[in-house]
């Protein structure tokens, strides 16, 4: 098939979104199909070979975090353009709702059209006032998936309709084998990936856990990786405890999958916002021992706490207590890996990216996508 898949968010900024779309798009084209992908980038962004351009992004406040979306004539301009070229099977639009390119691709678009819905949140005020602006671009998607049970609830309660659930894909394969980061394969050892900068991430509880452990554990350090301000987060802790944290920043993806391989405990420390948590997934692929706090869409991957352990969303002693349980238990660490590594196989994308497939296929017609008359 010739697939044409819309990113939302800019890529080259990570992020969950951007993350699925990249692993869709290569295991979608190691099965033989034409993908191409198009996404808000900067001018001097490296882009891989299936990617377009749309044009520079412009920070947006969403969902408790910044969101770098493209929007305007211009861009609407080079999706049409894109569209028309592609002469695609199907047109898979990801987080239409959202103002950016997914939603101008449904506009300028008409044929098959699939759309995953991938947030989760309580209300917006945005999308209350938007939607019925929205719905003439909605109304043409023919197929809907939702990555969660979270994100098909915000999806039922704002857009209407229902979706099939599939979730997100982690390409196991990626981050089964690595050698450990220098320096870090010793002593014991906190992991956080993630950006620094954004709350609900909640990097500050795990500071504050990391501060009440560090007075009674002398071999402890914590491993942080992530874009965001190094000096913000090291004000958050006692001077004294400074050479103990390690910022590695925005970090390449072999150097991601080697942070994985170097903590005895992978810390997902979220305060809320997540539908999915592609994070444990790759975390879980690694074979890490993860601590996560107990906010829904973690408990639904780790099944519960049986690949994973789950502490009090929000509260730095429990997580201190659990992180300390965790630290001083080789056997309860090594049995958690195991559990993870089973339970992570059903995200796998040569499982995933099937379902996707079947999507396609129910409403793919002979007749391909196309640009829409509309002005």
């Amino acid at each position: 098939m010739r697939i044409g898949i819309v990113c939302p968010y800019t890529w080259d900024v990570p992020g969950g979104v951007q993350v699925h779309i990249r692993d869709l798009a290569e295991a979608l084209i190691k099965e033989g199909h034409q993908v191409s992908v198009i996404a808000p980038a900067a001018d001097n962004a490296p882009l891989p070979p299936y990617v377009t351009s749309v044009g520079r992004a412009v920070p947006v406040p969403f969902n408790g975090s910044v969101a770098r979306l493209s929007f305007g004539f211009l861009s609407a301009g080079r999706v049409r353009r894109w569209v028309r070229e592609g002469r695609f099977d199907v047109l898979h639009v990801h987080e239409p709702a959202v103002p950016s390119v997914g939603l101008l691709a449904c506009w300028v678009a008409r044929g098959p059209i699939v759309a995953t819905f991938h947030a989760s949140f309580e209300r917006s005020r945005t999308l209350s006032v938007t939607t019925p602006v929205l719905m003439s671009a909605l109304e043409k998607i023919a197929g809907r998936i939702a990555v969660s049970d979270a994100a098909r609830k915000t999806l039922v309660e704002f857009i209407g309709g229902d979706a099939v659930l599939i979730p997100n894909g982690v390409a196991v394969s990626r981050y089964v084998h690595a050698e450990p980061l220098p320096g870090w394969d010793g002593g014991e050892v906190i992991g956080f990936l993630g950006r620094m900068d954004e709350p609900r991430k909640g990097l500050p509880v795990l500071l504050e856990a990391f501060a009440l452990l560090a007075a009674d554990r002398p071999k402890l350090r914590l491993l942080i990786a992530g874009p965001g301000d190094a000096r913000e987060v090291l004000d958050r802790v006692p001077a004294r405890l400074h050479d103990r944290i390690g910022l590695l920043g925005l970090v390449s993806e072999e150097d991601k999958v080697r942070a994985y391989h170097s903590v005895d405990v992978f810390c997902a420390p979220n305060l809320g916002g997540e539908s999915f948590g592609i994070v444990l997934t790759e975390a879980m692929s690694a074979g890490a021992a993860i601590l996560a706090s107990d906010i829904p869409a973690f408990r639904k991957v780790l099944g519960d706490g049986q690949a994973g352990a789950l502490f009090a969303t929000g509260d730095a002693g429990a997580l201190a207590r659990e992180a300390a349980a965790l630290l001083d238990d080789p056997h309860r660490r090594a049995k958690l890996s195991d559990e993870a590594r089973q339970a992570v196989r059903k995200y796998d994308w040569s499982t995933v990216a099937r379902d996707v497939l079947r999507v396609y296929e129910t409403v793919a017609s002979t007749a391909g996508v196309e640009e829409d008359d509309v002005p």
